[in-house]
Parts: structure tokens; C-alpha cells; sequence
């Protein structure tokens, strides 16, 4: 099954949203630390950015495949 970008992106949005919410509960009990909850939602941000970036160049990205691709056949 192939994914869209676009589902990424939501699915992503989702899950940082998510850790917004359950990461402060974990560290305020005692079963994470502050600066492991900070890590895993700034990691999440980037695979975001990582996603948002190549909506954002498709286009490009694709074209510049399709010209590889045909310079190599």
C-alpha cells in the first residue's frame, strides 16, 4: 500500500499532537524524563519537516528522477 505525503504528514500531525499530550502526564509521574520527551517530539518535528520538504519539491524531485532515468536508458 502506498501512502501519500499528504497522509504522512497527517498521520505525523497526529502522532505529535498525541505526544504533546500523553509525554508532560509520563514525565510528571515519573516514567519518562523532560529531556527524553523533548527528544522524541523533536524528532518527530523533523521527520515533519523531512515530509513537508518533499511535498513541497514533488515536482522537482520527480522530474529530476524521470530526467536520471532517462539519461540512463
Amino acid at each position: 500500500m502506498k501512502i501519500s505525503l499528504i497522509g504522512q504528514l497527517a498521520e505525523v500531525d497526529r502522532e505529535i499532537a498525541m505526544r504533546q499530550q500523553v509525554y508532560p502526564r509520563q514525565v510528571q509521574q515519573g516514567k519518562m524524563r523532560q529531556a527524553e520527551a523533548e527528544l522524541l517530539i523533536e524528532r518527530m518535528q523533523a521527520v515533519r519537516a523531512s515530509l513537508a520538504f518533499l511535498k513541497a519539491n514533488e515536482d522537482d524531485i520527480r522530474a529530476m528522477i524521470a530526467a536520471r532515468r532517462a539519461t540512463a536508458s
